[in-house]
């Protein structure tokens, strides 16, 4: 059985580990575990999926908990994936900061997951990754 808790202490090793065993490590920086660290250290709301006290997913956010809460990174260990722990852990998200809009940015291989569990793609997001880049 798995279950749920609202973690603001998680580890960063723990958390690497997940985002590895998710796929989800291919896009973060993971052999930088300072910046896994800082990454846990900010975040507004961490909740965690576990299995006999092992973690299978994470829901990383930052929120200001009125407007809008921006889930950083949902995370689910390949062999807990379709057992509904992602759809459970952006439900608490959301339960946690039921007034804000909440935002995410989509893995490529989970681009088609999101509308299906009834999440509204949009095509407005921009980013800045370097500030140079800004004119």
């Amino acid at each position: 059985m798995i279950s749920y808790h609202i973690e603001p202490n998680l580890s960063p090793t723990e958390f690497k580990d997940v985002l590895i065993k998710s796929t989800l490590g291919e896009r973060r920086p993971i052999d930088d575990l300072d910046r896994i660290k800082a990454m846990v250290d900010n975040a507004s709301l961490i909740i965690t999926a576990r299995d006999k006290g092992t973690l299978v997913g994470v829901s990383r956010a930052i929120t200001d908990v009125v407007y809008c809460t921006y889930l950083s990174d949902l995370a689910v260990d390949e062999n807990y994936q379709k057992l509904g722990i992602g759809k459970e852990l952006i439900r608490l998200t959301k339960k946690e900061t039921p007034k804000a809009t909440l935002i995410l940015l989509a893995a490529p291989a989970a681009v088609e997951y999101y509308p299906h569990i009834g999440m509204t793609k949009t095509d407005v997001c921009f980013l800045l990754k370097d500030l140079n880049s800004l004119k």
